[in-house]
């Protein structure tokens, strides 16, 4: 009889917590349907351009589905790969074939140096050089997802902390006392954010420095572009925890907001290839903060790139950051008591 109350018991408590009920359903549901849309895309199709290159191969190319571009000189060529327009291009010096990767992405550069490679091969003898603007032919895996795995990591655990942290100061009674005197609701969260703000200034460093340093991940830009940039994607984690976590009334509750709000980031922060993904769902990642840190430390630590590439991505995460702290802010005035 005292199993049967406690099993009671618990199924009350769950019926009485809908929210909890909610995302038991609704959150695999969602994952699960992201990882379908995601993985059952279609096949990654490398887009190649042609420098004068005779009309045998282009037609080999085509035959083997790879979007052909082309143009009339290498130094557009080129260009258009440093735009990202396409994966590489092919041009003949002295009759012999010469092929330029963009080469951050191995997966994306063993496909597309492969259909080539066929193509050239089927209607050519003589045997293409091969050379890499970004990267080289023994780049990882690692390499090429490490910065992404930078990102996520250092958004993941500020989020988290962040959040628990704050629900911790409002379950406890802190922040209901911190409201009761004179201090201004805006000095309250710019306290808070500067306070655990130190914390993760240190936290991003210390990930930083060890990725770079004893993991070895590859560093061609300036290190201090990826501290800033980590440093950045850290504050908009510790303001985003903060405001959700004014909507948990427990530590549960706020790990309930990780599927909803962390492994999305996940799918659309470039850990996979998502140019065959519908438009459908796509857009998701304009409105990720992980997918815009991710793009630019991959533009920093693999292409070597500087400021000037990675200014609008400082600026979208400042503007996150920004939204964020002005939400948690006008959150206050709905504050109740938990």
């Amino acid at each position: 009889m005292r199993i049967k109350g406690l099993i009671i018991r618990i199924l009350k408590q769950f019926y009485r917590d809908k929210r909890t009920l909610a995302m038991m359903i609704v959150a695999p549901i969602f994952v699960l349907t992201l990882l379908n849309l995601i993985f059952d895309s279609n096949a990654y199709t490398p887009k190649v351009g042609v420098v004068q290159v005779p009309e045998q191969i282009t037609a080999k190319l085509k035959e083997n589905d790879v979007k052909i571009y082309a143009y009339s000189t290498v130094s557009q060529a080129k260009k258009a790969i440093v735009d990202k327009k396409i994966d590489g291009y092919i041009s003949f010096e002295d009759k012999t074939p010469a092929i330029l990767l963009e080469g951050s992405d191995p997966t994306v550069t063993k496909t597309t140096v492969t259909m080539i490679q066929d193509s050239i091969t089927a209607e050519n003898t003589l045997k293409p050089t091969v050379h890499f603007l970004y990267g080289s032919e023994d780049m990882n895996q690692f390499d090429a997802i490490g910065p992404v795995l930078l990102g996520f990591f250092a958004f993941f655990f500020v989020f988290l902390v962040g959040g628990v942290a704050f629900l911790r100061e409002r379950t406890s009674g802190t922040l209901e006392r911190l409201l009761s005197s004179p201090i201004r609701r805006w000095e309250i969260v710019i306290g808070y954010v500067i306070g655990f703000g130190i914390f993760t200034m240190v936290q991003s460093i210390i990930i930083v420095l060890y990725s770079v340093y004893i993991l070895d991940l590859i560093q061609k830009g300036s290190i201090v572009y990826v501290i800033l940039l980590t440093l950045l994607l850290s504050l908009t984690a510790l303001t985003l925890g903060m405001l959700l976590s004014s909507y948990a009334k427990n530590e549960l509750q706020m790990f309930q907001f990780i599927p909803i709000i962390v492994v999305p980031q996940v799918f659309f922060s470039g850990l996979f290839n998502l140019d065959g993904i519908s438009s459908t769902i796509s857009w998701i990642s304009t409105i990720t903060p992980l997918y815009y840190a991710a793009d630019a430390l991959k533009n920093v630590m693999i292409r070597g790139l500087g400021i000037e590439e990675i200014f609008i991505p400082l600026v979208i995460l400042s503007i996150f950051s920004l939204v964020f702290l002005l939400c948690n802010i006008l959150s206050l005035k709905n504050y109740r008591k938990i």
